[in-house]
């Protein structure tokens, strides 16, 4: 394989999961992982991604501060995100994981609305001050520097304190058989806590990271209740899907 076309994978990796390993990189390309990391040193160089321990991360992902530009397929998460709206009713009490795709919804939230919403997210949480009838509540905690979300005991803890009504999970990989997964332990367990605080999880993710797996289990289809993609319900897409009797958006 063509270095250009190893560089063309890895930023196709890089934009649909925001962060990648890598090892993942090495498998997929059958590479060592001294060529991957001569590959991702370039890229970032080049900046069109950032490198980081162990793997990269998106442009688009790595600050808060980021154009709207640098989002991956940011019309089909602005689609998910005016979905996911129709969902909310004022008073209620929700909490967004984070991730792109619930920075899109925080944005898009109607200013009028009045909601108290809960974020593990910096950026999220910095896109909802700029709403003022949503009581902004941060969880606090050890932050991780990849995935900008706070970590650990203190932020689990906090979260089994409280009932959602909603939850809205961003994810990095979504399968119909082993479900919603990722690579970052620590994310994972706060997605666990999310979930089981929250009456009604609704998972946020763009078609292409259907039919995709990690190592790291978050949770099986069946703790779902609504998937939202930029797809039409009844795409061939979701079939799978629907099969699970998860409601489809």
């Amino acid at each position: 394989m063509l270095k250009e076309e190893r560089h063309q994978i890895i930023l196709n990796e890089v934009r649909v999961h925001n962060r990648v390993l890598l090892t993942d990189l090495g498998e997929m390309l059958n590479v060592s992982l001294d060529t991957v990391r001569r590959d991702i040193k370039k890229l970032d160089e080049e900046k069109k991604l950032k490198k980081v321990h162990g793997g990269a991360i998106s442009l688009g992902f790595d600050s808060y501060s980021f154009k709207g530009s640098q989002i991956y397929s940011r019309e089909e998460k602005t689609q998910i995100a005016k979905k996911a709206i129709a969902l909310l009713k004022e008073g209620q009490v929700i909490i967004l994981s984070g991730g792109t795709t619930n920075l899109e919804l925080a944005r898009l939230i109607p200013e009028k609305m009045k909601l108290t919403c809960f974020t593990p997210s910096l950026p999220v949480a910095i896109e909802l001050l700029s709403k003022p009838n949503i009581e902004v509540i941060f969880i606090g905690g050890k932050l991780s520097h990849q995935a900008q979300i706070t970590i650990g005991a203190a932020a689990i803890r906090y979260l089994t304190q409280i009932k959602f009504d909603i939850g809205f999970i961003g994810t990095g990989y979504l399968d119909s058989v082993n479900g919603l997964t990722e690579f970052d332990w620590d994310v994972v367990q706060i997605k666990k806590a999310i979930i089981k605080a929250s009456r009604k999880t609704v998972v946020l993710s763009i078609s292409e990271k259907l039919n995709s797996s990690q190592r790291y289990k978050t949770c099986d289809l069946s703790d779902i209740d609504t998937l939202i993609t930029e797809l039409e319900p009844n795409d061939v897409s979701l079939v799978p899907f629907e099969k699970q009797e998860i409601a489809l958006l």
